[in-house]
């Protein structure tokens, strides 16, 4: 990739265009390998000019104009709590308005480069209810005065906290704490406004930030339990993050994420991290051992460790492989870029551990011990209740951020659908908006596909797109998008959840555009349950509804090449709607074998 330009194309977009779905897999999947998504290095400074000016440098601004920290005098900030509460407070403001992760060319956003506030300050886009009709309220799908209300009085209520000045901790010398009633606003009007729209809930990341703020307010005038309700919340993230890396899918994210990072040296490297390549992209040994050693190990084994230990020089070395790990994070850019956050934890990590003697604040200090129980059972509730049954849980609040066992999607168009979505409001589909940042409308495409090609180098993709050959017979005339970035142009933003386009979504589309029957093919799949190897996908015909219902076997998808060269993983029909056949059903026969 070049520091202004992106990387060439590895084949002219026209000739591109006219291959085989198969074929574009393959080239783009193998080109994946040596050079990512191929953006220009000048992005990446740009990301990390917003990481430490906006986030870092404005959370100190405010922080110091607040507190008794002063900006050019770390002794006064890097373990002070006020400051830790601040920078929480300036993220979650800067992730709903559309500043933090999901922002820019790397979540699909790309002119202009920031959807969110552009989105839910609009009456008449799409809103997501979590419960829908099931909670007094909440019914339909648009969003109204009441819900730019709500979103307007979220975003005040953040900057409560932010504004707040800082009080003095009796007895703990340097150290101040945002007052309690400061954080009572945001924690009352985030779970109201999320009950009209999961999306702008799970984008403010309350999963990790809400918790912070509720104990904030209840210790306020507690610090050392203070302090240790923070370490539980950081740990359980840390640990349920760990767990749910345990099999078959995230040694299949190690690879393409490596591969898309501008800090590793040279093709040759990237090459490492793949059993044979161009012949066989599946993960190596050197990308199982970075997935399991490297990752679900060192995400259980080294937080456990620091919540249990009450020696300094433990704590100093846990702290410190936790910061090194959130850089590592950083430094390779994955696509949803939730680089302030990885910033954010390993900052806390110093904060936490290292700023403050282990020997006085830590489990065994925390009073009444039995209060610990529904601090651990609030932490751990959602991890525990979205591995056992992920289709009640976003993976957010799952805590499988990384883990790549997600639910996706793969949304198949006939011509002309995707201009049909410019009908709603404030869409502008991904092609136009590259278009306008001077591509040429193929090369625009083609960077487009990319993103397809990516999902097929994890095992969900493998099983999305054998599905759609099982029921597609005219595969090659459609449009073929990732459901992630459809998302993003439809609700302003995606972190990479499929419950957020689901057959929800596309209901939601087609109450407004009215489709024909086959108009729109989406296939669905929900994460994989632990404890069992398969996931559950659906067939949804935008005009018909849920079609198809079935199951893959997890350990068929990460045996195959992203490409499917050996044809369509084998598909377990468990439901199918009445009268509803397929349009084609496919063996490996119908494919070629490479030779």
């Amino acid at each position: 990739m070049g520091f202004i330009k992106p990387s060439p194309q590895p084949v002219e977009p026209a000739e591109f265009l006219v291959l085989p779905l198969r074929e574009r897999m393959r080239t783009l999947s193998t080109t994946w390998v040596e050079d990512g998504f191929g953006t220009p290095r000048v992005l990446h400074v740009i990301y990390i000019l917003k990481m430490f000016g906006l986030y870092l440098g404005g959370g100190l601004l405010i922080a110091a104009a607040t507190s008794n920290a002063t900006v050019f005098e770390p002794g006064s900030w890097w373990d002070n709590i006020v400051v830790y509460q601040k920078l929480a407070a300036w993220l979650m403001l800067l992730e709903l308005i559309g500043l933090g992760g999901a922002w820019g060319p790397l979540c699909g956003h790309f002119k202009p480069m920031t959807g969110n506030i552009r989105y839910w300050l609009r009456p008449g886009t799409i809103r997501m209810a979590p419960w829908g009709s099931r909670v007094p309220g909440t019914a339909g799908d648009t969003r109204t005065l009441l819900d730019v209300g709500l979103y307007l009085a979220a975003l005040a209520g953040l900057v409560v906290p932010l504004a707040a000045s800082g009080v003095d901790v009796v007895g703990v010398a340097g150290q101040q704490v945002v007052p309690g009633w400061a954080f009572v606003p945001v924690l009352v009007l985030m779970p109201l406004l999320g009950l009209r729209d999961k999306v702008i809930f799970l984008a403010g990341r309350s999963e990790q930030y809400l918790p912070i703020m509720l104990y904030s307010a209840v210790f306020a005038d507690d610090f050392t339990n203070l302090v240790v309700a923070y370490k539980i919340v950081i740990v359980c993230v840390w640990i349920g993050a760990g767990v749910s890396k345990i099999g078959d899918h995230f040694v299949n994210v190690v690879p393409p994420m490596v591969s898309n990072s501008p800090a590793m040296p040279g093709k040759a490297s990237r090459r490492l991290f793949y059993r044979d390549f161009p012949r066989d992209l599946r993960p190596s040994r050197l990308a199982w051992f970075m997935a399991h050693i490297g990752g679900t190990l060192v995400e259980i084994a080294i937080p456990v460790t620091l919540l249990l230990t009450t020696n300094a020089t433990i704590a100093l070395l846990g702290a410190v492989a936790m910061l090194l790990f959130h850089l590592f994070i950083t430094s390779t850019f994955p696509l949803a870029v939730p680089l302030e956050w990885n910033v954010f934890f390993g900052f806390a990590a110093i904060t936490l551990w290292v700023g403050k003697d282990p020997s006085a604040y830590s489990i065994y200090d925390f009073s009444p011990a039995w209060a610990l129980l529904p601090i651990f059972a609030l932490a751990l509730a959602f991890p525990v209740l979205g591995n056992l049954r992920p289709d009640l849980v976003s993976f957010l609040p799952s805590m499988r951020q990384y883990a790549g066992n997600w639910a996706s999607a793969v949304w198949a168009m006939k011509p002309g659908v995707e201009e049909r979505l410019n009908e709603l409001p404030n869409v502008h589909n991904q092609v136009d908006q590259l278009v306008e940042m001077k591509y040429e409308p193929d090369d625009a495409e083609m960077t487009l596909q990319k993103t397809i090609a990516w999902r097929t180098m994890h095992s969900q993709g493998r099983g999305l797109f054998s599905a759609l050959y099982h029921h597609l017979d005219d595969i090659e005339e459609r449009t073929v998008r990732e459901g992630e970035l459809v998302c993003n142009t439809l609700v302003g933003w995606n972190f990479g959840d499929g419950h957020l386009h689901d057959h929800r979504l596309v209901a939601a589309v087609q109450r407004r555009l009215g489709l024909q029957p086959g108009d729109l093919v989406v296939v669905w799949v929900e994460s994989q349950p632990i404890f069992r190897h398969t996931q559950a996908y659906q067939v949804i015909d935008a005009a018909l509804g849920v079609v198809e219902r079935g199951t893959w076997d997890v350990r068929d998808c990460v045996a195959e090449q992203p490409w499917l060269p050996n044809g369509p993983v084998d598909l377990d029909v468990t439901w199918a709607a009445p009268g509803y056949q397929r349009r084609r059903t496919l063996t490996a026969r119908t494919f070629e074998h490479p030779a």
